[in-house]
């Protein structure tokens, strides 16, 4: 477990695991009531809750096993603000579709109403997140969350501004008025520079792996590396054509088949 191809495979595994865990949820829970939608989340506070303690208690242990506990509760407080997002019970005030041909200032605005509350509950997270654990021994639970979260505005942004490919396949009813404020176009001004700063990102954590001198170094900044390539590979998979989405649609419930007929098949990402 103190490899790095070790923790680069384990990274991997939970990168792919908790988006098809996440997924699973949401389709179970496709075209029921608000009522369905929100006992699912708060079925999942447990795991919230189990992530931010995994966190407190992991920022000053300096053991290998450390890095890999302060991973686990990044993605488990990450992936339970997005279960409340995808189950359309953390969104924005505005639930509907942004009309033809309006002013880009008004798009802007619709856009950003779409998700507001879910975007602000991630900022208050992280900023509470470094508050507490900026200054502790162990930090990679705190560079995660980071890291998850500025590849993730990165791509809303993209998606915004436009790119080749938008993933709306897995995109769940309560949330069907998003891909109206997506745009397709070849590309934007922001796509270089996302994929410059990750790759950039990428390099600076394999720089810490290569002179790490201990092991929870090893492990976490492999971790790191790990989770940083993927949220890169996703931003490459906007413009090229590739099916991601099989990873996890073999392991979904069929989907509902008005819901699909209304859709285009494309991809979906991981968290």
């Amino acid at each position: 477990m103190t490899s790095p191809w070790i923790a680069a495979l384990a990274a991997l595994f939970l990168w792919w695991f908790s988006t098809g865990a996440i997924l699973i949820v949401v389709r179970r829970t496709e075209g029921a009531r608000f009522r369905a939608r929100l006992g699912a989340t708060l079925a999942g506070l447990p795991c919230l809750a189990l992530g931010i303690w995994t966190f407190e208690h992991t920022l000053a242990a300096t053991n290998y096993a450390s890095a890999y506990h302060a991973f686990l509760a990044a993605l488990a407080i990450w992936g339970w603000i997005e279960l409340s997002f995808l189950t359309g019970v953390i969104t924005g005030p505005n639930l509907y579709p942004c009309p033809v041909d309006v002013p880009e200032w008004e798009r802007f605005f619709r856009a950003w109403g779409t998700l507001a509350y879910h975007e602000m509950l991630l900022t208050t997270m992280l900023i509470l997140l470094w508050l507490y654990g900026h200054d502790a021994e162990n930090t990679f639970g705190l560079w995660t969350f980071t890291v998850l979260y500025l590849a993730r505005v990165s791509a809303k942004l993209n998606l915004y501004l436009g790119v080749p490919r938008i993933n709306v396949e897995f995109v769940p009813r309560a949330l069907s008025h998003l891909s109206s404020h997506f745009r397709i176009q070849w590309m934007n001004w922001l796509f270089p520079l996302s994929v410059t700063g990750l790759t950039l990102a990428v390099g600076c954590w394999l720089e810490r792996l290569y002179s790490a001198q201990t092991l929870q170094d090893i492990t976490g900044f492999a971790l790191l590396t790990s989770i940083t390539a993927l949220a890169l590979l996703e931003h490459w998979f906007m413009v090229v054509p590739l099916p991601d989405a099989k990873l996890w649609r073999w392991m979904l419930p069929a989907p509902d088949q008005k819901t699909q007929k209304s859709r285009h098949p494309e991809e979906p990402h991981g968290i």
